[in-house]
């Protein structure tokens, strides 16, 4: 028999709407703490065992960077303070030149910082604040095998053989980028998908302590840019580093035995052969294989009042502006600021929504400039003076006009500022500081001309 709400408390006489969140991931979770505390029946339901119990953390484990967006939502559920506490601040970008050299630059004003926060950690405290809710419960080992948008009846399997249905007012998919919830999706006409491999890969290695101590300054997010590929490496509590290695698929698969490793890594990045340690690096290299990396684009992201997606279900990016986990949480917020704003009027909210995703995911050009943009400044452009020039010029006039001139990281990074919205002012602020230039150029040669006559 399908089970369509839980147990209501004694003396209750009114039926709470249930929903379902599918996907017990990191922004999963969180939508659960949201809904839960607006009263709603909550259901989480998760293909994997509950993490807090499990040995080995399966999944991802590249490090995430918590920046202004996801700090405000997590905020609203009251969590920021205890995330942040467990998090390590990231005030500046440092340069890792092949020379050895070290260049830190700032990410934005004095006291501006990003957090290196643990995933697996950041999931399971999210997931036991869930837990606490009394209309909330979290459901593990359930895989979603169909559902139908015209019920909200879904079939579960799970490890033992047995099926599950349960019925919902609202599905809500947060199930990362290969989501189940989607398909559905796909099989209705007007829905608009696409997904794009990026032709590098990523893989982690570990920096280990030095007597007990972080083996670099632990307040930096440093980067090895290196032209085509580069490594980042953030900070742990537990004195660690994770690196992480950005490189296309065909560089990594030319290097096949330990001392292609070490060749590859005495020529790019050899500050960091004495602090990984060679064994390691030889080891660690061939544990498991580079990843890939997908960013995915769809609209709308609702059918009807019935269901939505968010997340990497509804709009997956790549790492490099740091966004992913950031854009997730925001879908949280902004849903919930949209529940508010209609009386929790389901079928106004999903009309609304659709209306502000640009709010809340890469799309358009928002996408293509900010997201690759990002990843080109890392890889590349870090390292040239005219880059670095731009920089200061940037945060000079971001200091002298601050509501008129300001970087387009500070305004992904700590604004809430609708992306496309940080896109177009990013491009109407270059085409000025263009024209700027360009006039003081002409200024000065015209000045030039006339000292010489002179």
């Amino acid at each position: 028999r399908p089970r369509s709400t839980m147990e209501e408390p004694s003396g209750t006489h009114t039926k709470r709407k249930v929903v379902a969140v599918v996907g017990g991931g990191l922004v999963g979770s969180l939508n659960a703490c949201y809904f839960a505390q607006r009263g709603f029946n909550v259901e989480v339901f998760e293909t994997r065992e509950d993490i807090r119990q499990a040995k080995i953390v399966r999944g991802r484990s590249i490090n995430l960077a918590l920046s202004h967006r996801g700090r405000q939502a997590l905020k609203h559920v009251g969590m920021e303070e205890k995330i942040v506490s467990q998090g390590i601040p990231m005030h500046a970008r440092m340069i890792h030149s092949l020379s050895g050299k070290q260049s830190p630059i700032p990410y934005g004003k004095k006291g501006q910082y990003i957090l290196s926060v643990d995933r697996a950690n950041l999931n399971k405290e999210l997931l036991t604040e869930a837990e606490k809710y009394p209309n909330a419960k979290l459901n593990f080992d359930h895989k979603l095998q169909d559902w139908s948008p015209e019920t909200g009846l879904m079939t579960f399997a799970r490890s033992d053989g047995s099926t599950e249905h349960i019925e919902a007012d609202l599905i809500v998919g947060c199930d990362g980028a290969f989501s189940a919830i989607r398909k559905q999706f796909l099989r209705r006409s007007r829905f608009n998908y696409s997904q794009t491999y990026i032709p590098h890969g990523y893989m982690e290695l570990t920096m280990p302590p030095i007597d007990g101590e972080f083996a670099m300054k632990p307040n930096y997010l440093h980067i090895w840019p290196r032209n085509t590929f580069m490594m980042i490496a953030l900070p742990n509590l537990d004195k660690t580093f994770t690196c992480t290695l950005f490189m296309p698929f065909e560089e990594f698969e030319k290097i096949t035995s330990g001392d292609e490793v070490m060749e590859f890594f005495q020529k790019y990045f050899p500050d960091t052969i004495p602090l990984i340690g060679p064994d390691a690096l030889r080891r660690d290299y061939f544990r498991l294989p580079a990843q890939a990396m997908v960013s995915v684009k769809c609209s709308p992201y609702h059918i009807g009042d019935k269901c939505v997606l968010m997340g990497d279900a509804a709009h997956a990016v790549v790492p490099f502006y740091g966004q992913g986990m950031n854009a997730g949480f925001e879908d949280c917020i902004v849903f919930d600021e949209i529940l508010n704003q209609f009386d929790e009027d389901l079928s106004e909210c999903f009309h609304k929504r659709t209306k502000k995703t640009p709010r809340m995911s890469w799309r358009y050009e928002s996408s293509i400039d900010a997201d690759l943009g990002g990843s080109l400044q890392m890889r590349a452009h870090v390292n040239s003076k005219w880059f670095l020039f731009r920089k200061h010029v940037d945060n000079i006039l971001h200091l002298l006009m601050p509501k008129t001139i300001i970087p387009l990281y500070t305004m992904v990074t700590f604004t809430r500022t609708r992306y496309h919205k940080a896109v177009e002012r990013w491009h109407w602020q270059d085409k000025v500081k263009h024209k700027c230039f360009l006039s003081l150029s002409l200024s000065l040669s015209v000045l030039q001309i006339w000292t010489a006559q002179s």
